[in-house]
């Protein structure tokens, strides 16, 4: 049973941490990705469909990225919706394509977006104390109910804080690397 609620804070745990990876992927670095509209979606008859699946989304340089839909009567509904998701850019249609010209980021956009990321770093650690509490709530019911004696449930609660504890440790780093990476010129 122990085992068992191991393994499932362990897991919300990893589920944590990668989806604060998926939220690093939408903040703007100094190197232009296409990950910046991920989340901007549109009105493909009558369904809210991601941009990539309505054209094909490419990073041509370091400050370009160019969304070329594949049925051209879009390009109003891509360029409305590209203003509307506020990415720092104004989308720019040239009757083919449109192109998202990003100038070079500022110190204080820099520092903004560290903010942000350290933003999403706290808020995953808040999941993590989370799924810890989840746990402990576990073995403490399990230790009531006598399926498991005091030694035990003090054992396990050791054995989750050290998990949260490696969790946290493993955010901290990421948070580290990445606030470099950002503040680099």
């Amino acid at each position: 049973m122990l085992e068992e609620i191991y393994s499932e804070c362990e897991e919300n745990m990893n589920s944590s941490v990668g989806h604060m990876h998926r939220d690093f992927k939408t903040l703007r670095t100094g190197k232009v990705t296409t990950t910046v509209l991920e989340n901007v979606k549109i009105d493909y008859y009558g369904t809210q469909t991601p941009l990539d699946q309505v054209g094909s989304v490419l990073a041509t340089d370091a400050t370009t990225i160019v969304v070329n839909p594949w049925e051209k009567n879009l390009l109003g509904d891509i360029e409305s919706a590209i203003a509307a998701a506020n990415i720092g850019v104004n989308p720019n249609n040239d009757g083919d394509q449109i192109k998202l010209f990003f100038p070079p980021m500022t110190v204080e956009q820099r520092q903004e977006t560290v903010k942000k990321m350290k933003g999403i770093g706290e808020d995953t650690k808040v999941s993590i104390r989370n799924d810890r509490k989840h746990s402990n709530d576990q073995i403490k019911k399990l230790e009531k109910d006598k399926e498991i004696t005091t030694d035990e449930s003090k054992t396990a609660q050791e054995k989750i804080q050290k998990t949260t504890d490696t969790f946290t440790a493993q955010i901290d780093s990421v948070l580290k690397d990445k606030e470099q990476e950002i503040l680099k010129v």
